[in-house]
């Protein structure tokens, strides 16, 4: 018997189990012991050992400690990552002493890609193996003791004890293999039951019992796995095994592997910037810069970091006075980050402690890259890639490092990449970039924004599949249907080139009538307007033949500061898009922030569902004088242009009654003047099925299908995993429009659509049929909807959306209106 005093292998906050967000862990399943919250990115040893395991995944491995076995976890969930962002120091079989480095990982890809970075360290041994002492609920630094294990002893070997009663083959479902979570899940069947299990593969052997051993199998996906039981519940046992890694047969059907489909060598991923592009594949990589980590000269660094930052700034400003339009709000943008005094404040601090420029300003980087990342709202997570991007320019200034990019594409190139910066895709010659494919990034980033400004189809979360696509590999980008196809035989290519063909004479065809009115061929006239969130975007929407904005957002101005803009900003800011539309309607939704977008003079209290908390029109409420403010600086803006009010995330009646009393007093206090419409936006199932009672209230109602699917159907819009099923043409969500629309249409009110479902052409025969008669898109998208609008008769789009609401699925719907569509000669390429 002996005891085993186990160090903290990561400087960090201490967790008890209980605390970590993975219920496996969190119940002990996986075996007893301490988690720690990391701050540093080194997993160190936490006592004398020999490495026994380290999974294909690098993100775990386990020491055999003298008759007890750690295991280290680092993040949950990391397994995904597939080894990114993971450096092993050490392999199987080393002996390491305490304190000695054994990986190396990049908490900003564990944030960007997993569930979160606590770090689970566990004990697992013979029967008797407790631990006695343990620190939790405090800081901890490497070194610093964390958990005492006791009763070590040898255990006998299940094997010596009884002869086998029972073997069995089983075939591994689980989509990472027997990693941590179906180890765990393994030893948690087996619980109470008097047997031994030992499970054999790749000529190894474990007890089922330890979720460690069962790691050092290394057993993946859809390999076969050798089960013997023993004991008086062996039967028990097999069955209980059974029923968890199910039939040889059952197996890999009932949890398939998530893998390229080889057959047809096609990734599916999310559509960023719709579009069809034929290119071959030029891989982008931008690998970390090595920097020194220590200094004793704090002066010097401080000089040096000044020097960085200035030279970075001039640059990005230079290239913001050469552009225009998105680029030119986006590199200005830039040059706020750079020169932002939190970055500076924390990037002094440590300076002052002995860290070097480079390694101070990028660990700053990194720190508040990772918060953002962490935040529920979607495009917030996404502003981390433009930290990422101006902290790279400023440590590559600070090294001397020179600029890894592409300075010369070839013709139709299809840039692949786990992640794109802003300031790489503004660098490229456009004229030769066909698409972008990218494993990670989102949908609404600043590359996003980019892209569909330049007119580049582009698909995000493809996965790490596509990094190992070989460069100058013949692909097809369908942006459309959000899939890549590599290597596409003949026939496919052909195929691809005439679609392209079609699509492009269709979109000169549109372009060249963009500005003209859409009048469906029984005169029925349908105003399409733009979605923006500044003036430059308001310009290039007038251009693509946007008749009006049926959405300008407003939290752009609010976010990203330390006070909110006082009322002579936002109202130069609201004219300046009015004078952009050029006497085009402007309608200006009101302050759409709270739990889902913090903002940082606004300090509301930790919501478990921000989703459901204060956001929207909610906050406006909770600070009447933020609401005011906006409000008279709207009034002020009627001067440029005529305005309108949007009031977002309305759920009842009075709300809007609070808001048009605020009104009536700013309009007062400004003195005479028209008072501008309001509206509201139907994002709830609740404002939908109340729209009878709203319309009397208010001049128009605008249908946000983004938040009302998402309501509607119970799924977060931001899931991973459940954002490619949540769509608004499910029936549910349908019938909420046409909930909406009736009660507006009775009213005499105009129902508009500013959600994503109105850039989707497949969707616009479907909302005219539901009496939508104003479109709100994204400008890249308005000469397509226009001129598919041309094509249409409102009758027939009735008889439509009357048989689309009794489908039972989005998929049913989505079918339909395509066949819909093909049948009349109107499914182009660009509407798939």
């Amino acid at each position: 018997m002996s005891r085993l005093q186990v160090a903290a292998p990561l400087a960090g906050f201490a967790l008890p189990l209980s605390k970590v967000p993975d219920p496996v862990f969190a119940q002990g399943l996986a075996g007893d012991g301490v988690a720690i919250d990391p701050v540093g990115e080194t997993l160190h040893a936490p006592c004398r050992g020999t490495v026994t395991t380290l999974p294909a995944g690098r993100h775990a491995l386990s020491l055999d400690c003298g008759g007890a076995q750690l295991l280290m976890h680092v993040g949950i969930d990391t397994v995904a990552l597939r080894g990114s962002g993971f450096e092993l120091l050490v392999r199987d079989g080393d002996r390491v002493e305490p304190g000695q480095p054994l990986m190396r990982f990049s908490l900003d890809r564990i944030a960007r890609g997993a569930p979160s970075a606590v770090t689970p360290i566990l004990v697992s041994g013979p029967a008797g193996a407790t631990i006695s002492r343990r620190a939790t609920g405090r800081l901890v630094a490497v070194g610093d003791f964390l958990f005492e294990v006791g009763a070590l002893a040898v255990a006998d070997s299940p094997a010596a004890t009884s002869q086998p009663s029972d073997r069995r083959t089983f075939i591994v479902p689980f989509e990472h293999g027997l990693h941590a979570r179906p180890a765990a899940l393994v030893a948690a069947a087996l619980k109470g039951l008097d047997a031994d299990v030992v499970f054999a593969a790749h000529g190894r052997e474990a007890n089922a019992r330890s979720a460690v051993a069962m790691m050092t199998l290394g057993v993946h996906a859809g390999e076969a796995v050798e089960v013997l039981f023993t004991g008086r519940d062996a039967a028990a046992a097999c069955g209980a095994i059974e029923r968890l890694l199910a039939t040889p047969s059952q197996a890999v059907a009932a949890r398939p592997v998530r893998a390229p489909d080889r057959a047809s060598g096609a990734l599916r991923g999310v559509t960023a910037v719709r579009g069809l592009a034929i290119g071959v594949a030029v891989p982008l990589s931008t690998p970390d810069i090595s920097v020194v980590e220590t200094s004793d000269d704090p002066a010097a660094e401080q000089r040096a970091l000044d020097d960085a930052i200035a030279a970075v700034l001039k640059r990005l400003e230079s290239r913001a006075a050469e552009t225009r339009g998105l680029q030119h709000d986006i590199l200005v943008a830039h040059a706020e980050l750079v020169t932002d005094p939190e970055l500076a404040r924390r990037a002094v601090e440590a300076i002052g402690r002995g860290s070097t420029a480079a390694f101070a300003f990028r660990e700053a980087v990194r720190e508040s890259a990772a918060t953002l990342a962490a935040l529920p709202d979607a495009r917030l997570r996404e502003r981390a890639a433009d930290l990422r991007d101006v902290g790279h320019q400023v440590v590559a200034e600070l090294t001397g490092t020179p600029h890894q990019g592409l300075q010369n594409l070839p013709e139709h190139a299809i840039l692949i990449a786990e992640e794109l910066w802003p300031s790489q895709l503004i660098g490229l010659d456009a004229s030769r970039l066909a698409g972008l494919a990218t494993s990670g990034g989102g949908a609404t980033s600043h590359v996003a924004i980019i892209a569909a400004a330049m007119g580049i189809p582009a698909v995000v979360a493809l996965g790490a599949g596509v990094l190992a696509i070989r460069p100058g590999a013949a692909l097809v980008l369908d942006a459309d249907a959000a899939v890549l196809n590599v290597d596409p035989d003949p026939a496919a290519m052909a195929a691809a080139r005439s679609q392209m063909e079609s699509a492009a004479a269709l979109q000169r065809r549109d372009r060249a009538r963009a500005g003209e009115p859409a009048t469906t061929t029984d005169g029925v006239h349908i105003a399409v307007y733009c979605n923006v969130g500044s003036a430059a975007e308001a310009a290039a929407a007038v251009e693509q033949g946007a008749e009006g904005c049926g959405l300008l957002r407003t939290e752009f101005l609010f976010l990203d500061r330390r006070e909110p803009p006082d009322e002579s900003e936002q109202a130069e800011v609201y004219s300046q898009v009015a004078r952009a539309l050029g006497g085009r309607p402007l309608s200006i939704r009101t302050l759409d922030a709270g739990g889902d977008k913090p903002i940082a003079y606004l300090p509301q209290p930790h919501e478990d569902n921000p989703a459901l908390g204060l956001r929207g029109l909610r906050t406006s409420l909770a600070r009447p004088d933020l609401l005011a403010t906006q409000l008279r600086a709207i009034l002020r803006t009627g001067h440029a242009g005529p305005c309108r009010i949007l009031l977002p995330m309305v759920t009842e009646v009075a709300e809007v009654r609070t808001v048009r009393e605020a009104l009536d007093v700013a309009r007062s206090s400004l003195g005479p003047g028209p008072m501008p419409p309001m509206g509201v936006m139907i994002e709830t199932p609740s404002s939908a099925l109340l729209a009878e009672q709203l319309v009397r209230e208010v001049d128009f109602v605008s249908i946000g299908t983004n938040d009302l699917s998402q309501y509607a159907l119970a799924m977060d819009r931001t899931h991973p995993e459940l954002a490619r099923r949540l769509d608004a043409m499910h029936p549910a969500v349908l019938r909420l429009i046409d909930c909406a629309a009736a009660a507006a249409r009775a009213h005499g009110r105009e129902a508009a659509v500013c959600g994503g479902l109105g850039s989707d052409p497949v969707a616009v025969p479907v909302l005219i049929g539901l009496g939508i008669r104003e479109l709100s898109a994204v400008p890249a998208m308005i000469p397509r909807i226009k001129g598919l609008i041309r094509e249409l008769r409102v009758v027939d789009c009735e008889a439509l959306a009357r048989e689309a609401i009794a489908r039972s699925s989005a998929a049913d719907v989505r079918e339909l209106a395509s066949l819909w569509l093909g049948s009349r000669g109107l499914l182009s390429g660009a509407m798939r």
